[in-house]
């Protein structure tokens, strides 16, 4: 269900409230510019800084616009409490999303087996198909393959999303697991090296703001034009580069703020974007023919 170019959905604000209909309406945009997957809550979201009610309310609308189309929604559920993580993925299931996206528990710093236990009990508590994120530079801890493929055994433990930055981790753990483990890319400029070594898709911070032109390099890569796929990726690798000069998501709701697809506003601690890294992002955003 989930593969090719899945967008990690950023989260408007008006007056320092979720903006609902800007939301829903961007999730609609996204679904008619051939976006293949839904996720929102996730970092890019800004979860860490939503309420409970936010939380839960931003992942029933993005599902009330994906269910006409049949899109497919991965709701981010994660937290460094394993209780909360077990009632934000409850909710995500009650709402009906097709799978969740649970990060590695953050400055808890847990071992391997305190990460193995948590997975497991958030397993056991709720039936929906679970996807692991690992992202060290976030979460301090790195899931092991080891661990990874002990999860993997537990029949709702289905896949990865990948922000390790090593480019030998898909293929270690298709080694380990086996070809029915999904592994999604979780960087955006690593994207085709890791379809390379045999993932399935990305979940995409740039296809907030180019979710046309990163569906047409998954369905070319998975058509087997490779050439095609590159050169798409090569005229949005600035892109990609720019939208992390500051924490992300800042510099992507700049950019989104662009195209008029909601405002630059992110909560505190989030700072407003520095003027070079705006005049950055809009010469990527430029280059990769996004802007006039």
């Amino acid at each position: 269900m989930f593969k090719g170019s899945l967008v990690a959905l950023i989260t408007p604000f008006r007056d320092g409230k979720v903006d609902e209909k800007a939301f829903q309406d961007f999730v609609a945009w996204q679904i008619a510019e051939g976006t293949h997957g839904l996720v929102p809550c996730g970092t890019t979201g800004e979860s860490p800084t939503l309420s409970h009610e936010e939380h839960d309310r931003v992942i029933e609308l993005c599902i009330e616009v994906a269910k006409s189309t049949r899109t497919p929604v991965m709701a981010g559920t994660g937290s460094n409490s394993t209780e909360e993580a077990i009632r934000l993925t409850r909710h995500a299931k009650k709402a009906g999303a097709d799978a969740a996206l649970i990060v590695t528990p953050y400055y808890n710093k847990p071992t391997q087996e305190g990460l193995y236990l948590h997975y497991k009990a958030i397993h056991d508590a709720v039936d929906l198909p679970i996807y692991i994120y690992n992202i060290p530079g976030r979460s301090v801890i790195n899931m092991t393959v080891e661990t990874m493929a002990r999860l993997a055994k537990l029949p709702n433990i289905v896949g990865v999303k990948c922000a390790t930055g090593d480019i030998q981790r898909p293929l270690l753990e298709r080694v380990a697991i086996g070809d029915e483990w999904i592994q999604l890319s979780g960087d955006d400029g690593m994207a085709l090296p890791y379809l390379a070594q045999g993932g399935q898709g990305c979940i995409s911070v740039s296809a907030n703001v180019a979710p046309r032109a990163l569906s047409e390099m998954h369905v070319a890569w998975q058509k087997g034009d490779v050439a095609t796929a590159m050169k798409i990726n090569r005229r949005l690798m600035p892109l990609h580069e720019s939208l992390f000069v500051e924490t992300s998501p800042g510099p992507v709701k700049y950019a989104a703020s662009l195209i008029g697809k909601g405002t630059d506003y992110c909560r505190l601690p989030l700072a407003p974007t520095l003027e070079p890294t705006q005049a950055r992002v809009k010469a990527a955003m430029t280059n990769a023919g996004l802007l006039n």
